[in-house]
């Protein structure tokens, strides 16, 4: 058996199905996910991606700290193949250090967005991001704004290079001989180089004269075409070129069909917390002259980040899955913007797992245990790395 028999055994589970029924409603729903161990939970949340039901429902993982949402993202993605799942990750570069910015991390933070604002404007839907108390804490460009401000260049467009070349600036990004690095433009002769905030490497447009001859990806370290595009979007650093009042939460960012769910909320909420005192006391250090202006924050304005409370309140506000050992958010009395107090009424959903056994290497007590299952008549599925684990094993038992 295989991954895809264990997934269709979650996607045909009526405790699936009572879990998309719940969040397709108008009024907000809170489930706790009881007994889940290993990963079950991204077996549940790949499930319940997949009805058809929840075809138009977008989903937002808040886990406990950045490995545990990377660890997530990268079992989701194992399990579905989908396109649309996002890591959300903080944009500085280190913990406590509002001020230098983790380049590769803000390019994932505005792929996410970008990504959402555009099945907004598409009326598609089905996007997962995952995330932790860190990034949330920052606030977002809006919506609107993001939009606005992306540069679409097309195959046989006619360009005014000086006043594209212009643009960019206007958006942020430096000039250089040879970009490596999200930010940066680079042109000669009748090729410009750009690298986009919004994708992993950046574009090659090849130009004839004015016109946009051909658009090609290319990797930045071995300056090799990889393959060829008929359009791209170019964004700018949304941590460092809008304005405070142009930013809002994620929360209140993402569309109305988003599901929270979340691991531990008093955790989070206290690390959302500890990030807001971590602000108050943060002082800037002297920069060095020759960074890339888009590598670092020049100005903290307390009010680019969402207290606790507030996001609390958003959170309220939508259909909610706790993925922990308790449930432990509390809705009670919590007002909304609109001042109506919003009161889920909870519901528990058993999935009886439990971890499996250390065996440190002694195959014969884990074979003895497989064994003792399939006596239960238990479906067994055994996952490893490498193929030739699972083909000794398979050997022995």
């Amino acid at each position: 058996m295989n991954a895809d028999v264990l997934m269709s055994m979650y996607k045909n589970d009526p405790r699936i199905f009572k879990i998309a029924d719940g969040i397709t409603l108008s009024k907000p729903q809170h489930y706790h996910l009881k007994g889940l161990q290993g990963s079950t939970s991204q077996f549940i949340l790949a499930a319940v991606h997949a009805q058809e039901i929840t075809a138009q429902t977008n989903h937002l993982v808040i886990l406990r700290d950045a490995e545990e949402a990377a660890y997530f993202h990268n079992s989701l993605e194992n399990i579905t193949g989908a396109l649309d799942i996002f890591y959300f990750p903080s944009s500085f570069k280190n913990k406590k250090n509002y001020q230098l910015l983790n380049s590769s991390h803000v390019m994932l933070r505005t792929e996410a967005l970008t990504k959402i604002t555009q099945a907004k404007n598409l009326s598609q839907a089905k996007k997962i991001i995952v995330t932790y108390p860190e990034a949330i804490f920052e606030k977002v460009v809006l919506s609107k704004t993001l939009s606005e401000n992306i540069i679409s260049i097309k195959q046989a467009d006619e360009l005014d290079v000086n006043t594209m070349l212009q643009r960019f600036i206007e958006h942020g990004f430096t000039k250089t001989d040879f970009v490596y690095e999200p930010g940066q433009f680079a042109i000669r002769g009748g090729i410009l180089d750009i690298y986009s905030f919004g994708n992993e490497k950046p574009y090659r447009i090849e130009l004839f004269g004015n016109e946009v001859d051909s658009i090609r990806i290319f990797d930045p370290e071995t300056q090799l075409s990889e393959r060829k595009l008929l359009q791209v979007n170019i964004i700018p650093n949304v941590e460092t070129q809008f304005e405070t009042g142009e930013k809002v939460s994620l929360l209140e960012f993402l569309p109305e069909n988003t599901v929270v769910w979340m691991e531990d909320w008093e955790f989070i909420k206290e690390k959302i917390e500890d990030e807001t005192e971590g602000v108050s006391l943060f002082t800037f250090k002297e920069i060095d002259e020759n960074t890339n202006d888009n590598l670092f924050i020049k100005d903290l304005n307390a009010a680019d980040f969402v207290d606790a409370e507030i996001l609390e309140k958003e959170i309220a506000q939508r259909h909610i899955v706790e993925i922990g050992k308790k449930a432990i958010f509390k809705d009670d009395g919590l007002q909304t913007t609109d001042e109506i107090a919003i009161n889920h009424q909870l519901s528990t959903i058993n999935f009886t797992t439990r971890p499996q056994p250390s065996f440190n290497r002694q195959f014969d007590l884990l074979i003895k245990d497989l064994q003792a299952f399939e006596a239960k008549e238990y479906n067994i599925f055994i996952f490893a790395d490498n193929p030739k684990q699972l083909e000794r094993l398979h050997t022995i038992f």
